[in-house]
């Protein structure tokens, strides 16, 4: 969605810039429960079980802060929020952090009174086929016929990629994710053009999700992560490190198999710090020194929640690519702890 749509949609309610509270933090404790925005429904990342407990990995970030400032992962309400109702339900106070599939960009960033705590996920837009149209790479789609959402990032991108490879195409507009997905099953296009992350969790809900393939071409960058309003650092920073302890652990082989026995001490200072048996760094959070210790054995270290939610043994499939940790090829780098 524009931003120039989320912020006529932000003046549509009357919502003022400083609307949401600079304390978040005692709100959160005093309340005790954390709201979370997430998005509808998307397998991997943020869905209801049949039960009607919330999993996934944006969901696995939500529980994380929840056991922090808590002691609970479980003490949420999750918000399902929209492409057109994410923004005002953050800035108007209505949750207190989102975790869902928005791209952290320049207009949103600056445009928006909101911050983006972290990066949790690099995404980019892709290309998914069914296999019988027999492409292998996105160089071959010159002709096809391309469900897209007109006026968006989705079709300039698109739009930008095939002029350079001097490619042509038909576009088949769509207003959701949903009728796009429709339109694809029909055949009433031969491409569905979305974040990877997103073709992967519409790819896995098929009956047949082998006759599908999502191109190995990458055409933008779609940072997300979790957000929170501006105007309140402090709240900014705990959820921020948060997701850095969860970061952090995976890089020194901290997991919720063998916390409770590194919790004790180790001979790595940095850890020690992480874990909280030396200094103070949760007095800085305004939480106890145990706050990363219930982070991270609340869903697993980063690369747990990844594994466990998305990754290549799950439906989703996953790899980790960019998501893997710098020592391994990725960009997922942590400020230290010290």
């Amino acid at each position: 969605m524009k931003t120039t749509k989320i912020l006529g949609a932000l003046m549509a309610v009357g919502l003022g810039w400083g609307a949401a509270s600079a304390q978040t933090l005692a709100e959160v404790q005093e309340r005790g429960e954390l709201v979370c925005g997430v998005a509808p429904s998307v397998p991997g990342f943020a869905i209801a079980d049949s039960n009607g407990v919330w999993q996934g990995f944006d969901v696995a970030m939500c529980r994380a802060v929840a056991a922090a400032v808590l002691a609970d992962p479980m003490a949420i309400t999750f918000v399902p929020t929209t492409e057109e109702t994410w923004a005002p339900a953050l800035v108007d106070g209505e949750v207190d952090m989102l975790a869902r599939n928005t791209s952290w960009t320049f207009s949103r960033d600056v445009g928006l009174p909101l911050t983006f705590a972290a990066v949790s996920y690099y995404d980019g837009q892709g290309f998914m086929v069914r296999r019988e149209f027999g492409a292998g790479s996105a160089l071959e789609l010159d002709g096809a016929a391309i469900c897209v959402q007109p006026g968006g990032a989705s079709e300039r991108n698109l739009a930008e990629y095939f002029r350079v490879n001097n490619m042509e195409y038909q576009t088949v507009g769509i207003q959701s994710s949903a009728e796009g997905q429709q339109l694809y099953i029909e055949g009433e296009c031969d491409v569905f053009t979305a974040e990877v992350s997103g073709l992967a969790a519409i790819r896995a809900s098929f009956g047949e999700p082998e006759n599908h393939a999502i191109l190995p071409e990458v055409i933008s960058k779609e940072p997300r992560g979790p957000i929170v309003h501006e105007g309140d650092d402090a709240w900014a920073d705990l959820v921020r490190w948060v997701f850095y302890a969860l970061v952090a652990a995976e890089e020194h082989g901290v997991t919720s198999a063998n916390i409770s026995e590194l919790v004790q001490g180790t001979s790595h200072p940095e850890v020690n710090r992480l874990l909280g048996s030396e200094e103070d760094f949760g007095e800085m959070l305004g939480l106890d020194n145990e706050w990363a210790v219930r982070a991270i054995s609340a869903s697993g270290n980063y690369g747990e929640i990844f594994s466990s939610t998305i990754g290549e043994q799950t439906p989703i499939g996953l790899a980790r690519g960019l998501n893997a940790l710098w020592t391994q090829g990725g960009l997922h780098y942590t400020p230290p702890f010290r």
